[in-house]
């Protein structure tokens, strides 16, 4: 069985789908790892949605930034911003098996030396807190999503620490693992830092480019990241290749040393 990651879809739907035909995808024998954002500011987040769902077993889904704000729109948490797509799925028929799906699909997944987020992870997280960590966000928002996402918007706290609690530790949890680009060697993150990386002066570095962070023996693979491109050092796989941009979808086999699979952006997107 062959193992693909699959960089941000964000609902561009014709390139995934040219994308499995380029892999050859054969649900019998492959299954495909989704870092996260499937949906919103690409033009068909609800055939996305659909398309990822119908393969069942044969799709890892981690939660993106943007999955989380169409769940909470969904619950009435948060207002529609102008760059975004989603009322196709919001009306359609099926929104409650779509939303209920995606509701229970983890912030964090791993399988031997692998570990998928959205994001990425502070320096001082390891591997088994992370998946600790985000076990904690599934379960409240299971129990009581309307509850979180109401209180998930924001940028604090800006920095880990242990004894963090409640709606701050969740927050925080939420933040890094799939908003976080930039953070200090201490923990400190930097949420509203896009496009490249900092200068050399800077204490904030690429969250995968600390030498010391305690993650550094697993193999990451993450999103989320457009202004990257694709990423293949530090032990880490980047694979945001900006589709919903003008970029492309891109795609590596985790099994095997192969170039990357790329399917450009078909067409002009719905972006914001």
């Amino acid at each position: 069985m062959t193992r693909y990651a699959i960089g941000d879809v964000q609902g561009c739907d014709e390139e995934l789908g040219a994308l499995l035909t380029r892999l050859r995808f054969s649900a019998d024998r492959d299954r495909l790892w989704f870092v996260g954002d499937l949906v919103n500011r690409g033009p068909h987040s609800l055939a996305t949605l659909r398309r990822v769902r119908a393969l069942g077993d044969n799709a890892v889904v981690v939660l993106g930034n943007h999955d989380l704000h169409l769940l909470a729109l969904a619950h009435g948490a948060h207002r529609r911003r102008e760059s975004d797509t989603l009322d196709e799925v919001l009306a359609a028929p099926d929104r409650d098996a779509l939303l209920e799906w995606l509701l229970t699909r983890p912030l964090a997944h791993a399988e031997g030396p692998d570990l998928m987020v959205h994001a990425g992870l502070v320096p001082q997280w390891t591997v088994a807190l992370t998946l600790s960590l985000a076990l904690e966000v599934g379960s409240a928002l299971r129990r009581d999503p309307r509850a979180l996402f109401d209180r998930m918007y924001g940028n604090e706290p800006d920095r880990w620490h242990p004894l963090l609690a409640g709606m701050q530790r969740l927050r925080f949890v939420i933040n890094v693992l799939t908003r976080l680009r930039v953070c200090t060697a201490d923990g400190r993150v930097d949420f509203t830092m896009k496009g490249e990386p900092p200068p050399p002066s800077s204490p904030l570095r690429p969250w995968f480019a600390h030498a010391q962070r305690e993650s550094r023996d697993a193999r990451i693979i993450f999103g989320h990241w457009s202004a990257l491109g694709l990423v293949r050092e530090h032990g880490v796989i980047g694979l945001d290749t900006g589709c919903v941009w003008g970029g492309a979808l891109s795609a590596v086999d985790l099994d095997a040393e192969r170039a990357p699979v790329c399917v450009p952006c078909a067409g002009t997107q719905v972006i914001g």
